[in-house]
């Protein structure tokens, strides 16, 4: 949510957010709706202190006055109510229209959709292999490390692991965790459900509910990330100026519905329902200075991570209209994927600024006492299944089996994956 003062004054920015990130949102109805509620609010203010003045005034009225002192009283209550009324729903829409309000971008970022987002670094080569290599079904197959009947029990989009590769799943989210420990990070664990405020609070609602699913007989849904539950943690508080920045390493599995993806990626590991996600979430001081040492801190932290693993790799400026209604900054990792000859998105890195703290009420005293709200940040440390195809990809050897990384050897106490069975 914007800062709705800074709407009223300059409402160009806004229209030219609202264009660059093509968002479906009249604006001039937004504001003569608030300021439809600033009468209301007037009106309502000037009814209840008339009405005031003449509760006032009956019992000191002459008995000839009272009767019509009465029945002014009543006919200002009569109003008075009408009004609140009226407020409340005129209130509830005006709020409604306000959660749809993009943040404007900073002014780095490209103005377009996809097709505009621009290539910051190349880190790493591809591979080149002296034999034809095996796209990463071909060598879970090969290896027997999934199990095809999943299918059948859970449905499309479903993945079940098998012996070394199961064991290696494990090993990077925890490898991950260590990491982002030792960059002075707090892990958690972390469930994989919130209340819809939550969502609301992250952007997720009213933008993507499609991608959520719902709990049925509960006021609960599944998260795709555990920034929904990370950043509701403190909602409704006011933090000491001293404790920011926070930073969290939030585990938890994740879950999207994939809605509007039929036909991509159906085969093999990049786009399942259930993953697993160990996400990075920082808050701030309301700084620009303060999130962007942040957003340096998370996107290193990323590139420190895939450089572990040994990954070829790319930084992608993401442009107005794919960045996301919330978004000040993004800059997307991507890795290469030896069989689709081209770089896939691991990570999206993203500062919101006071966007998700106004939604979700997340405040701090600034060192001269004013309470302000904060800024907000968060990018992936590793999500799992997703890396894996990366890691099969680019590490296999000729007779089928993978190399492991060199970092991640002391946590699956072998330096190649070997075939089930």
């Amino acid at each position: 949510m914007v800062d709705l003062k800074r709407l009223r004054q300059e409402p160009e920015v806004f229209h030219r957010a609202i264009r660059e990130k093509g968002v479906a949102l009249d604006l001039e109805a937004l504001l003569a709706l608030d300021r439809e509620v600033q009468e209301l609010k007037g009106r309502l203010q000037e009814v209840q202190t008339e009405r005031n003045r003449v509760a006032k005034e009956v019992p000191k009225a002459p008995p000839e006055a009272k009767e019509a002192l009465v029945a002014r009283g009543k006919a200002l209550g009569e109003e008075a109510k009408r009004l609140e009324e009226a407020l409340r729903e005129k209130e509830a829409r005006l709020e409604a229209l306000l959660l749809q309000v993009p943040l404007p971008p900073w002014p780095g970022a490209p103005v377009g959709g996809e097709e505009a987002n621009r290539e910051i670094k190349r880190v790493g080569a591809p591979p080149e292999f002296s034999f034809p290599p095996l796209d990463h079904v071909a060598l879970m197959e090969k290896n027997g490390w999934w199990e095809p009947r999943i299918s059948q029990v859970s449905g499309s989009r479903s993945y079940a692991l098998k012996g070394d590769l199961a064991l290696y799943e494990l090993a990077l989210l925890r490898f991950a965790m260590d990491f982002m420990a030792r960059r002075g990070f707090l892990p958690m664990t972390l469930p994989s459900y919130a209340r819809e405020k939550a969502f609301v609070g992250t952007g997720h609602f009213p933008a993507y509910r499609d991608q959520v699913w719902a709990i049925a007989e509960t006021d609960l849904y599944l998260t795709g990330t555990a920034e929904v539950v990370l950043n509701a943690l403190h909602s409704g508080e006011i933090l000491p100026h001293e404790a920011l920045p926070l930073r969290y390493a939030g585990y938890a599995p994740a879950f999207r519905s994939e809605a509007g993806s039929f036909g991509k990626d159906v085969r093999g590991l990049m786009r399942v329902h259930q993953f697993h996600k160990v996400e990075q979430y920082v808050m701030t001081e309301a700084s620009l200075e303060a999130s962007d040492r942040a957003f340096q801190e998370l996107l290193q932290n990323a590139e420190e991570i895939l450089r572990l693993l040994e990954l070829p790799y790319r930084l992608v400026e993401v442009a107005t209209g794919d960045m996301g209604p919330g978004k000040w900054r993004q800059v997307d990792i991507e890795v290469y994927l030896p069989s689709e000859g081209r770089y896939r998105e691991t990570h999206s890195c993203s500062a919101l600024l006071d966007w998700q703290a106004r939604r979700a009420n997340l405040r701090y005293r600034d060192p001269e006492g004013r309470v302000r709200y904060a800024y907000t940040l968060n990018n992936t440390a590793l999500a799992t299944p997703r890396i894996l195809a990366m890691l099969l990809e680019n590490h296999q050897l000729q007779d089928g089996r993978v190399r492991v990384p060199k970092a991640l050897v002391p946590y699956l106490g072998k330096e190649v994956l070997e075939p089930c069975g």
